[in-house]
């Protein structure tokens, strides 16, 4: 059972009690993301990220480091769209002193001029890295045409450009607007003792930033059809197709993961068997979505050699097709039913999964379902809420990114 309790200065603590494991998986999550910064700032949320790891007055980077391997513990971080989360897992008995380390990341970073230039480095690296690979660029670039000029449809990473000029007053203005206690959870999921929630509460319940009142650089994401494409000196050809999806809190969420199943989640979905298994186009395809606050988007990625694009692309077409024009089977939803079951039970059986489940819950939706209650939903979805959804996502304008070998021109 997830419980929550309000700290006086408004940051919220989540936890859930598993007794059977032995470790314990701590949290901070904070309502601030790549969608969260204006066009100069881009990057900064992820830059960020790193940069509370490079050290406080009290402890260097190398220390945090060897301060967990010491517990035997893991500490890591990610960065997305809506949110960043500073998560560790430990044994029980260490998720004090875990605690304490991350606390110290999260309020007395140095925010070190050197430390700053190297870690532009580090992620200029990192930006080269999703350049340097396909599947990922050609993503990112898909984001870009369906949300042009707009926060959400910027990579995470940022630009360039915008790393180059971040220095430690950006990072300071950026966390006075956005980490804030109303914007941050803590979340707390296995094998640990009361005393560590009012530790918590110690450490979090008491602080306050002074209120930034700054015009907000948000409005409602526009999704924006069209096609671009990069040539590249590769083999393969890569293309993602992008549709508006649902927003997290839309009611049609569950017939929409089961539509992302059919079409693309799984081994046996339309895409891996029509197009990899009967017909041999592609090693990868594959369906995703992505849901926010305020929009989303339907992904079909694929990958392949370049004479058979256009095959592919043709083969895509007509699965998105007959799903808007007959719908689904039978067959089709009990597998996807049981498949979203299973993966949802299974994945909830580490701390580490309940505490990232509960962190994001909370942040994002504010609410807490019971397992017993998702289960229910999601036996709850009818095939025609699968195809109306279908119908909804797939008759609308669609956005392409394509990255191809330079000598298919």
């Amino acid at each position: 059972m997830v419980e929550k309790y309000i700290c006086a200065n408004g940051v919220r603590i989540v936890h859930e009690k598993m007794p059977y494991v032995r470790s314990a998986a701590l949290g901070i999550w904070v309502e601030a993301g790549s969608g969260d910064e204006s066009e100069s700032e881009a990057g900064i949320a992820h830059f960020i990220e790193h940069m509370l790891f490079k050290g406080t007055p009290t402890r260097s980077a190398r220390t945090i480091a060897e301060e967990f391997d010491r517990i035997g513990g893991d500490i890591n971080a990610f960065t997305s769209k809506e949110m960043t989360c500073y998560s560790a897992t430990v044994l029980g008995h260490h998720a004090s002193h875990a605690l304490e380390v991350m606390a110290d990341m999260f309020f007395n970073s140095s925010f070190n001029a050197l430390e700053i230039a190297k870690e532009k480095s580090v992620v200029l690296d990192e930006l080269a890295v999703v350049e340097d690979t396909p599947d990922d660029d050609v993503d990112e670039r898909l984001w870009s045409i369906m949300y042009p000029n707009q926060p959400i449809g910027r990579p995470v990473l940022g630009y360039t450009e915008t790393i180059e000029t971040f220095d430690k007053q950006m990072i300071e203005q950026f966390m006075a607007r956005l980490y804030t206690p109303e914007r941050i959870v803590i979340s707390v999921a296995g094998n640990y003792d009361e005393q560590l929630i009012q530790q918590i509460e110690a450490y979090f319940g008491s602080f306050h930033r002074e209120e930034v009142k700054v015009a907000s650089i948000l409005s409602l994401p526009e999704f924006h059809g069209g096609v671009k494409e990069k040539l590249k000196d590769i083999e393969q050809a890569h293309i993602c197709i992008g549709f508006q999806g649902l927003a997290v809190r839309d009611k049609r969420m569950h017939g929409l993961t089961v539509l992302d199943s059919i079409i693309g989640g799984t081994m046996s979905s339309r895409l891996f068997q029509e197009v990899r298994e009967e017909r041999g186009l592609a090693y990868s395809v594959y369906s995703y979505y992505s849901a926010y606050k305020t929009t989303g988007a339907f992904v079909i990625y694929g990958g392949t050699s370049p004479e058979n694009l256009q095959e592919m692309t043709m083969t895509i077409d007509r699965i998105i097709d007959s799903v808007v024009d007959k719908g689904i089977t039978d067959n089709e939803l009990y597998n996807a039913k049981e498949q979203l079951k299973g993966g949802f039970l299974l994945g909830l059986e580490s701390s580490e999964a309940r505490m990232h489940r509960n962190g994001r819950s909370e942040l994002i939706l504010q609410a807490h379902k019971t397992i017993d209650e998702v289960v229910a939903l999601i036996d709850g979805v009818q095939a025609d809420q699968v195809h109306n959804v279908a119908m909804d996502i797939f008759t609308q304008q669609r956005a392409i990114s394509m990255i191809v070998p330079e000598d298919l021109a």
